[in-house]
């Protein structure tokens, strides 16, 4: 598997590893402070007409869960040399807010929180919440601060803890090595519509070919296509990817 996921990775800390489930998902971000008309739903289909029918739109964020085998890693090496300098950016003219993975097995965690932080879904944090006063904390950091202060959060930990074991399933140890890893899909915080593909483990965020017109959301064609494009990287290599949409219910 990916060492990048792995235990034994150099992280100061680990958490317990989310469980692919809208439910969990959902009952976390309510409980950082997003406000309860939002949700994540699965979505079943990126072809299938009456599937994606029954998520609702619009939609302002997707979370990607796919293996994350040993060729991730050649594609994390693959962004350190395209991005030998790391990205710096901070501050309010941030075309998004882009948060590096230095929590162990917490993919899941940064997947949702570049979701609720980034395009329209941040009108619907609530004031004075966990994730605003956080977010007023990181927006001025650069890079590195901003992890650390996203590890020091001792409520985003208490909330994720107990999030890491509402699962269906029985939840692994914060060191297992994971065979999964989560990214995010967003729009820009400028309103023009660019589409960034957001992975902590990454050198920063990644602006895609994708721009939304008026009125499209990241589940429209130009969306869809972005998320099979990234699918169809792996040549049929893998199986096991699974797909979520932040909501308005």
């Amino acid at each position: 598997m990916s060492t990048s996921q792995s235990g034994d990775y150099g992280r100061r800390k680990h958490y317990i590893p989310l469980e692919s489930n809208p439910e969990v998902f959902t009952e976390l971000i309510h409980t950082l402070g997003v406000s309860s008309s939002l949700s994540f739903q699965d979505v079943y289909s990126l072809a299938d007409p009456d599937l994606l029918s029954l998520v609702p739109r619009p939609v302002f964020g997707l979370v990607l869960i796919f293996p994350a085998m040993e060729d991730y890693d050649r594609i994390l090496e693959e962004d350190k040399k395209t991005r030998p300098n790391a990205y710096t950016g901070k501050g309010e003219d941030e075309p998004v807010i882009w948060f590096e993975q230095t929590i162990g097995n917490a993919c899941g965690l940064y997947g949702l929180l570049h979701c609720i932080c980034n395009g329209p879904a941040r009108q619907y944090l609530k004031p004075d919440s966990t994730i605003s006063n956080l977010l007023k904390i990181c927006v001025p950091l650069d890079p590195t601060e901003r992890a650390l202060a996203l590890e020091a959060s001792e409520k985003v930990e208490y909330a994720h803890a107990h999030a890491g074991k509402s699962g269906h399933t029985a939840a692994p140890d914060p060191k297992d090595d994971v065979e999964h890893h989560y990214v995010a899909f967003v729009t820009s915080n400028t309103g023009n519509g660019d589409v960034y593909e957001m992975d902590g483990m990454k050198q920063g965020p990644s602006k895609t070919d994708v721009t939304l017109k008026e009125g499209e959301d990241l589940l429209t064609e130009a969306g869809r296509n972005l998320i099979k494009a990234f699918i169809e990287r792996e040549q049929g290599r893998s199986i096991g990817f699974s797909l979520m949409a932040l909501v308005e219910t």
